[in-house]
């Protein structure tokens, strides 16, 4: 006979073992009316599970209204060995300008499905000769530019396409410190990026940089790319355009800045029906309050804008202010800085009716001004220089003054000109001519009057300055 062999292996049998024995002992019990002990319950129905906590919903219906906006900007570039006719020749240098193109990468929102309008940043597309759109589908499309307010850095582009989606529009007023936003963009170029945080602040000011200042500060990293592209509340409803982040090292370090919705609505709608923004001011210049001044000028507080300048016929002048008057509030808002009192005026409304409260020897006075529209003097190129025609330019704006910043800026310019085939383009600002700097289109002026053999250009152009030459 064959040895035994066990039908299964002696790992088997102990795993088998203990729940054969507790088969026996279970109807043994059963046979004594005992209740069978229970080895393996039966697991109980689950309860309904409720829905986790999620923004989904609400972004698949905001970001098909995103958009990235690709823009390309062509200036010539000349070496100066280039401009030397020998050294053209020795080298068989052909005489022709080289180009470089510059290139640009930011967000926007579509805000009117209908009419294609799309709001963005003015740094995204400033001075842009081709600006396409690629909508969440995927498609792109030409884009044409209905309007620029460098000001308050915001641009409005046009479309045209079906099954465009629009972003609701919230009132920006109500919102409050701690509500949660989340901000869509694509930074870096990687697509649609979604990023969550909250209100920090409201009513930002006194950034560098910045024009006409009311931000709405949050926590929600705002990366490049980013730029023009929607904060919207847990609605889906917009209540911001991202514009700027705080970074001492470049990367975010959860301060950004977004344009409140009721600026960039009231700016927009202005954009599109003129092209430009006409804001009222009163007509003054203004710096802050130091301590020395306020020692001088007998004041309790260091706070306040003090008039260094009040231009002749303008609205302050016709109310009575005076150059060393300090004002410390208008229309009931506080006016802690000259930058909260430009804020003041480019915000409201042209043609507005204001109290202003001022402080002049000790004492405390207000008196009423409308602001009014700015005189600006246009200044045509062809009666400077033949090589500038076609070229309309104005001074300075009072926010580059600010800084420090003195020149031209070009306001208008054909597509036909010699300028526009070199690079100039409109919004750029001319802040030196053949390196000797501008301090306004006076300087302009007297150096066009030598007659110079060439011209070289030095621009700003949003944050970047070149060099642009003109024979």
């Amino acid at each position: 006979m064959p040895p035994f062999r066990p039908a299964l292996s002696p790992r088997l049998a102990l795993v088998l073992l203990p729940l054969c024995v507790g088969l026996v002992l279970g109807g043994l019990l059963a046979d004594r009316g005992a209740t069978p002990v229970a080895h393996a319950a039966t697991p109980a129905p689950a309860p309904d599970v409720l829905p986790l906590p999620s923004l989904a919903p609400m972004l698949e219906r905001v970001t098909p209204a995103v958009v990235n906006i690709a823009s390309r900007t062509r200036v010539a570039v000349r070496n100066p060995y280039f401009d030397d006719p020998v050294f053209r020749r020795f080298f068989g240098v052909p005489d022709l300008p080289r180009e470089r193109v510059q290139q640009s990468l930011g967000s926007g929102v579509i805000v009117d499905a209908a009419k294609g309008y799309v709001l963005t940043n003015n740094h995204v597309v400033e001075g842009a000769d081709e600006i396409s759109v690629t909508l969440a589908d995927s498609r792109t499309l030409k884009a044409k530019v209905l309007g620029t307010d460098p000001d308050t850095d915001l641009a409005v582009l046009q479309i045209a396409a079906d099954r465009l989606v629009a972003l609701p529009i919230a009132d920006s007023s109500s919102l409050r410190v701690g509500d949660f936003v989340a901000a869509v963009g694509e930074p870096f170029g990687l697509g649609q990026t979604v990023t969550h945080g909250m209100i920090s602040a409201l009513g930002r000011t006194g950034l560098r940089g910045a024009g006409y200042q009311n931000f709405i500060q949050t926590d929600a990293p705002i990366n490049p790319g980013n730029s023009g592209g929607p904060l919207v509340n847990l609605r889906g409803e917009l209540v911001g355009i991202n514009s700027m982040i705080y970074s001492p090292s470049g990367g975010n370090v959860g301060i950004g800045f977004a344009i409140p919705s009721n600026l960039a609505v009231d700016v927009m709608r202005q954009l599109v029906a003129t092209g430009t923004v006409k804001r009222g001011v009163l007509g003054v210049d203004a710096q802050d309050v130091t301590p020395e001044l306020a020692r001088l000028l007998g004041l309790h507080e260091v706070r306040g804008a003090v008039l260094t300048r009040v231009r002749a016929d303008s609205p302050a002048a016709a109310a009575g202010l005076r150059a060393g008057d300090v004002v410390t509030a208008v229309d009931g808002k506080p006016v802690a800085s000259a930058q909260d009192l430009h804020n003041i005026e480019g915000l409201t409304a042209l043609g507005a009716s204001v109290t202003v409260a001022f402080q002049r020897d000790g004492a405390e006075l207000s008196v009423k001004a409308t602001l009014k529209a700015p005189v600006v003097q246009v200044i045509r190129g062809e009666g400077l220089d033949q090589r500038l025609a076609g070229v309309q330019f104005t001074e300075v704006g009072d926010t580059l003054r600010r800084q420090g910043i003195g020149g031209v800026s070009v306001s208008a310019i054909s597509d036909t000109s010699r300028a526009f085939a070199a690079g100039l383009r409109k919004g750029d600002v001319i802040v030196a001519l053949n390196r000797r700097d501008l301090a306004g289109s006076a300087d302009f002026a007297r150096l066009l009057a030598l007659r110079p053999r060439q011209l070289m250009l030095t621009l700003l152009r949003g944050e970047e300055a070149f060099y642009l030459l003109l024979q």
